[in-house]
């Protein structure tokens, strides 16, 4: 691809991003998304056949690997599950917050199918990603740290406070005090520990 297309298309992704996060998805159209980006919608289609073809291409390309560099930033799996567990908060809090329009796509995917059709299109197995925190989740279930539950229960168990939190941060940036504070996540997280603990 030329450097002039590679441009263009790169362009495409980013508004694409900021629309969803300033008007919502339900407001991102391939129309709306053509006329934002100065090109015809034709130009659109041609890289991607729709509009879930084109958020499965932006979470994949844009989303998922910046969120898991980002998250295990500074992480090892054979951390004590507190500090591994602050540490992942840590980051993940740090990165959503500066990072409104991948947060936006991230939930969007966490309530539809668009996850798991991005997942079987790119052949993305469970665990290919954010593959050190399965491994800590794992070692400290077989240490009788914490429950033995299925993966995507400890996932959510782990992770869903933090995501809610992260959409009141946004919801409370323009009120007149901003509630969810870096004491606040901390405070959570600590709440998650104890509640995950055997």
């Amino acid at each position: 691809m030329r450097p002039k297309n590679l441009e263009k298309e790169q362009a495409i992704r980013t508004i694409a991003l900021d629309i969803i996060a300033k008007e919502g998805l339900e407001n991102l159209s391939m129309q709306k998304l053509a006329k934002a980006a100065n090109v015809s919608p034709r130009t659109i289609y041609i890289k991607y056949e729709d509009k879930d073809d084109l958020l499965i291409k932006l979470f994949i390309t844009e989303v998922l690997g910046a969120y898991e560099a980002a998250t295990l930033k500074g992480f090892d799996e054979r951390m004590d599950f507190k500090t591994g567990i602050k540490k992942l908060w840590d980051n993940g809090f740090q990165y959503l917050k500066n990072n409104r329009t991948h947060f936006a796509l991230i939930l969007y995917g966490k309530s539809s199918p668009m996850l798991n059709k991005a997942y079987q299109r790119e052949n993305i197995q469970q665990g290919q990603f954010f593959a050190p925190i399965h491994r800590f989740i794992q070692v400290n279930v077989e240490a009788g740290i914490i429950q033995d539950l299925p993966f995507d229960a400890q996932r959510a168990l782990m992770f869903s406070p933090l995501l809610d939190l992260v959409n009141e941060y946004f919801d409370h940036l323009n009120r007149p005090v901003q509630i969810i504070t870096d004491e606040v996540i901390a405070n959570c997280c600590d709440a998650v520990i104890k509640g995950m603990m055997k």
